[in-house]
């Protein structure tokens, strides 16, 4: 597999790549012998490992670990050591989707609300041709026991290689580490929070401005008002930020 540098922020180990390269080296893991972990946390997320150190092990024990989120390549940049910039989780997934079309390898979506998974199916399928998902599975299942251990074999019958799993954080995260090794097909699995929503057409993205600008947690707030405890994790964690560097020096 292509090697990268990783770049410490804050305790969590960020692979210092571009989304090209990040696609590239998920394109190598499909062709591996074992399920390869690709985690996506944004600032909310390094902020909960802060909190809650506990969380470190479970982030940075990902094979492929991405900056998604403007706070992360901010906050990197405020420490002298820099990442090559964002690699949005949605997106990644949407390369890889059609690196799996192109490639003939099976998808299987796992998460969201009854009902979501199948749609997103319906339209990626359409929007790349030659894309087979191989299943999909609501994210309303017991994370352990035999309704875990029942939707693990669906994902290994399915023989799907690439799998999304979005299951809300941290416990998608969570699950993937714990069942990773009973996957018999399954080379890549992606942890991709609400992407499934996105792709179903049941959430939309920031406009290209807010994107552009950095400023999808604004556009965010603006449409879910109710999140803006969540949000108040962003300044506190740059602050923080700002605070280790001076500590450093």
């Amino acid at each position: 597999m292509t090697e990268f540098e990783k770049i410490n922020v804050r305790g969590v180990h960020f692979a210092n790549v571009t989304p090209d390269e990040a696609e590239t080296i998920c394109t190598e893991m499909l062709g591996g012998d074992r399920a390869h972990t690709v985690f996506t946390p944004n600032a909310e997320i390094v902020q909960l490992c802060i909190e809650q150190n506990e969380y470190y092990d479970l982030y940075n024990g990902g094979d492929l670990v991405v900056p998604d989120g403007a706070g992360v390549v901010k906050a990197a940049k405020i420490l002298g050591t820099p990442l090559k910039g964002k690699v949005a989780g949605v997106e990644l997934g949407e390369r890889m989707l059609k690196v799996c079309a192109e490639r003939g390898d099976g998808v299987f979506f796992l998460g969201a609300k009854p009902g979501v998974a199948e749609e997103a199916a319906r339209r990626m399928t359409e929007k790349y041709p030659g894309l087979r998902v191989g299943g999909t599975n609501d994210g309303y299942f017991k994370k352990s026991g035999e309704e875990s251990d029942a939707v693990t074999r669906k994902i290994n019958q399915s023989g799907a290689k690439l799998l999304f799993v979005c299951l809300g954080v941290p416990a998608q995260e969570k699950w993937i580490s714990e069942n990773k090794d009973k996957l018999t097909a399954a080379r890549v699995c992606m942890c991709l929070g609400g992407s499934l929503d996105v792709y179903a057409g049941v959430a939309m993205r920031a406009p290209k401005f807010f994107v552009d600008h950095s400023l999808e947690w604004f556009y965010r707030l603006i449409k879910e008002p109710w999140r803006l405890g969540r949000m108040m994790k962003l300044p506190k964690f740059l602050l923080g930020t700002y605070r280790e560097k001076l500590f450093r020096r």
